[in-house]
């Protein structure tokens, strides 16, 4: 599990240093931020960002608009419009590329704060609720724990458990993280390496170990296979 990677694209230098201090001063993992269209897709390629912020106007030919469209149309990442006093024709075409939020200068450090988390939560919001099944799926999921959102990669997931109105995710280093949510909901963000064996349980079939009549062992732990799942995961795996 991950802290949050962003990306600052700002052309004043000592603005986007402020930005990168506040960030790091919450926790998240500010990367050296970009002055430019062009030295924030060289970042971008390079960094992989979870998130980030964007400076409607930069220097050069293309904007932050411009930016966000790429972003849109290329990477498939949420991302913040920092403005200050922006016209209306300007405005107009920031929400056509529709920012998963906005930021205000001047702004407190609270509110880069919500404004991040906002970000990531439309973003996710928005994320579930596409239904077309020849998207692909990204190697990762934002998890809400607490407070904040925080990144997790498929291949860390042992397994999902059930648990009344929430669920268990367990993690590979023993680590887990218990969030709001239900497995039906879960699993159609999930990729093809999960499996779901039981009313109750989701597995990572990446770390699936041994398996029997009524249960199977994902690292060290047992995880039983309910009646009506046992025909999909014996088509499931691959067996002599």
């Amino acid at each position: 599990m991950d802290k949050i990677k962003v990306l600052v694209v700002e052309d004043e230098v000592l603005i986007a240093d402020d930005i990168c201090k506040a960030l790091y001063e919450l926790s998240y993992i500010p990367i050296d931020p970009a002055i430019t269209y062009t030295e924030a897709i060289a970042t971008i390629e390079r960094e992989k960002p979870d998130i980030a912020i964007l400076d409607i106007h930069l220097s050069g030919s293309k904007t932050g608009i411009d930016l966000a469209k790429k972003i849109r149309q290329s990477y498939n990442f949420p991302f913040i419009f920092l403005t200050a006093n922006a016209d209306s024709y300007t405005l107009h075409k920031a929400k056509e590329v529709m920012p998963n939020a906005y930021l205000i200068k001047p702004f407190s450090k609270k509110e880069l704060y919500t404004s991040i988390e906002i970000a990531l939560h439309n973003f996710s919001s928005q994320e579930q609720s596409l239904k077309n099944t020849n998207l692909s799926v990204v190697d990762s999921l934002f998890v809400k724990d607490k407070s904040n959102f925080k990144k997790i990669y498929f291949k860390d997931i042992l397994y999902l458990k059930s648990a009344h109105v929430y669920i268990e995710i367990v993690l590979k280093n023993n680590q887990n993280i218990v969030t709001r949510s239900s497995l039906n909901e879960v699993i159609h963000k999930l990729n093809n390496n999960f499996l779901r064996v039981h009313r109750g349980f989701i597995i990572n079939k990446q770390h699936l170990k041994q398996i029997s009549n009524t249960f199977l062992i994902v690292e060290n732990i047992e995880i039983p296979i309910g009646k009506k799942y046992k025909e999909n995961v014996l088509k499931a795996i691959t067996y002599i």
